[in-house]
């Protein structure tokens, strides 16, 4: 909720104990809120101005008691339906965070985020640190580059503890806490600055309200990524600066300007802070990756996705992986000692991938190859799936991943026919396992399944048979034996990988590649053409 506070002091009527002496009465009227200072008898009214739905449900009218003393808790006279400290968390939010001044800068001024706050503060002798700090621990104000216990200049040589305001409501619970001159409390001011807060709290602070831009990105190497959108492009100098400062071990802040490009899946970038190369080295499922994140594709938040398919492999299976790009499929399958063959279109991935298989060990059991993926389907994976199926003595599972979100379904129509001119196959095959990935506008099943289908021809034969009469059903259904329905009962799981957009979700169907489709019984994508995409309700 947001709401406006007109004075500065309201704070330290809610937290500290010195303004409760001069209170004698205080009476809520409506929205208005009436104090008298006793001392000098002033009046001094504060306005809370709600912008959004009142959520406070303060009745009207409500008054407090005349205040027994100094040492009386202020909770016992609040008559609010909503307790304290939820009260004090809805009108302090902005205590400890930048001033709203800086909203709107483009260019990164560190002096303007200098702000003085009123705290409590525990003075003390150095030789009572350790029991006084014992008592006061849970109320340490904590911030960036801000040591809560520090030296006062003497003589005599005296030392203070800085406490949270929005954790300390009654500083005489504290007082009480301590011994005879053990420790006092007093309110003092301190100077906060840019040093202080993280970068998400100055990104919140500078951009537009209500945004998260430049609070999201990928740390690869010592490269920080960010995908900027429109409306925060004027910031983006100053996001890059911030987040190259507060950020550790980073030197390079870029920012991509373009959309991935579907053939070798890489993007323009723009350097928004620092300089260094674009070659790093990352970790990922215990195996070592370098890779020049300029030229090639790598996503750090798809490493669950790499190992949830790795350990769906075991010793003695085979992987052909046919958009891998640097290897975070293939490697840790192949640390696994199974048979991989892992392909990419893209030289600087194929330079990478042996690279990354020589490092990790893996070259015995990954082979590589730099070719387009309907041309790696009709050569190596025929090839091989041939010779394990022919093998008496092959009994591993079989397994193909396809990752190019953006067109893998389109390379589904190469396995349709892939074997119908080879002669004597086994009765008894190990049929293969498909991992392919897509985007979608949902997260709906049939959304993926019915694009998976449209690449073998099946939602064009389902719809010919809703369309048909009843007196050549019969007939359609001969000529259409695989129909999506036979699609369905050979998915084996759909899998929401992750959400890219609000309307964009990077979907995985795996799904067991049929002998009617290896065999060119279905038609295809091409011969006839698909109608219009249509999804089945599920």
């Amino acid at each position: 909720m947001h709401r406006c506070v007109r004075a500065s002091w309201f704070l330290e009527l809610m937290l500290g104990s010195q303004l409760r002496t001069h209170l004698k009465t205080c009476c809520i009227s409506g929205w208005r809120i009436t104090v008298n200072k006793h001392p000098v008898k002033s009046k001094l009214t504060l306005d809370l101005i709600f912008y959004q739905k009142n959520q406070f449900n303060i009745q009207p009218q409500v008054c407090f008691s005349n205040f027994a003393g100094s040492t009386t808790s202020l909770r016992k006279y609040l008559k609010y339906s909503v307790s304290l400290n939820r009260l004090r968390t809805q009108m302090d939010v902005q205590l400890l965070l930048p001033p709203p001044s800086v909203r709107g800068m483009t260019e990164l001024n560190r002096e303007a985020f200098q702000k003085a706050i009123t705290v409590p503060v525990v003075i003390l002798d150095p030789e009572h640190t350790r029991h006084v700090l014992k008592k006061v621990k849970r109320y340490l104000l904590k911030l960036n580059n801000l040591k809560p216990v520090q030296n006062i200049e003497g003589p005599p040589e005296m030392k203070r503890i800085l406490l949270n305001p929005l954790l300390v409501t009654d500083t005489n619970e504290i007082v009480n806490s301590f011994t005879a001159g053990e420790a006092r409390v007093e309110m003092q001011e301190i100077v906060l600055n840019y040093d202080n807060w993280k970068a998400e709290d100055i990104l919140r602070a500078v951009l537009p309200e209500n945004q998260e831009a430049g609070q999201s990105y990928s740390i690869i190497g010592h490269i920080l990524h960010l995908n900027l959108r429109d409306y925060v492009l004027p910031y983006k100098n100053l996001i890059g600066q911030v987040l190259l400062e507060k950020i550790q071990n980073i030197s390079l802040v870029v920012n991509k300007t373009n959309n991935i490009d579907s053939t070798y899946r890489n993007f323009q970038m723009e350097v928004l802070a620092g300089s260094g190369e674009t070659e790093v080295t990352v970790k990922e499922n215990g195996c070592t990756f370098t890779l020049d994140f300029a030229k090639v594709y790598w996503n750090p938040r798809l490493s669950t996705e790499h190992e949830r398919i790795a350990k769906r492999l075991n010793f003695g299976d085979v992987l052909y992986d046919i958009m891998s790009g640097i290897g975070p499929f293939a490697i840790p399958v192949g640390r696994k000692k199974c048979s991989v063959f892992a392909n990419d279109l893209n030289p600087h991935s194929y330079k990478y991938l042996e690279k990354n298989c020589a490092s990790n060990k893996v070259t015995d059991r990954v082979k590589c190859f730099n070719l387009d993926g309907n041309e790696f389907i009709k050569t190596v994976v025929k090839e091989d799936l041939l010779k394990r199926w022919r093998d008496p003595q092959f009994c591993g599972a079989i397994h193909i991943t396809m990752n190019l979100p953006a067109l893998a379904v389109e390379f589904l129509p190469s396995f349709i026919g892939l074997l119908k001119d080879v002669e004597d196959l086994p009765s008894e095959v190990n049929l293969p396992l498909v991992h392919v990935y897509m985007f979608t506008p949902d997260t709906e099943d049939s959304t993926a399944i019915a694009k998976v289908a449209e690449q073998f021809g099946l939602l064009a034969d389902l719809d010919q048979k809703k369309t048909a009469s009843e007196d050549n059903k019969e007939e359609l259904e001969k000529g259409f034996g695989n129909t999506i329905d036979s699609l369905r009962q050979n998915v084996k799981e759909v899998f929401h990988v992750r959400q890219v957009a609000p309307n964009k979700a990077m979907m995985r169907v795996s799904f067991r590649l049929s002998k009617e489709i290896l065999l060119g019984s279905v038609e295809g994508k091409n011969e006839p053409p698909c109608k219009k995409l249509k999804v089945e309700e599920s």
